[in-house]
């Protein structure tokens, strides 16, 4: 199975090479084309629609992996000189918040 990523681009080019052919049919004085051309780009959209919509999201992090990032936060903070005891004041009192919010 395809990324999303790749047929989103792939629909992309399609979609400006249908336009491109919407604009030299039109030009060409050939509706039947121009209306095909259209037609290829509708179709074309909706495929990068659902292509979107049913791809798998981001793997969610584990609380173990978001204290990690957290804890790595903090150090580099604190690296660039901030209070150590404040830094984990914020975290605390943002947890708080994020529990609350939670219910």
């Amino acid at each position: 199975m395809l990324p999303a990523s790749i047929v989103r681009r792939v629909a992309l080019v399609v979609c400006a090479a249908s336009i491109g052919g919407m604009i030299a049919s039109s030009i060409a004085n050939s509706t039947g084309a121009a209306l095909a051309f259209g037609m290829v780009a509708a179709v074309v959209s909706i495929v990068s629609i659902v292509a979107t919509a049913v791809a798998p999201g981001a793997r969610p992090a584990t609380a173990e992996d978001e204290a990690a990032r957290v804890e790595g936060l903090v150090h580099d903070v604190v690296a660039q000189g901030a209070e150590e005891p404040l830094v984990r004041s914020l975290v605390r009192a943002a947890v708080r918040l994020g529990r609350a919010n939670n219910g």
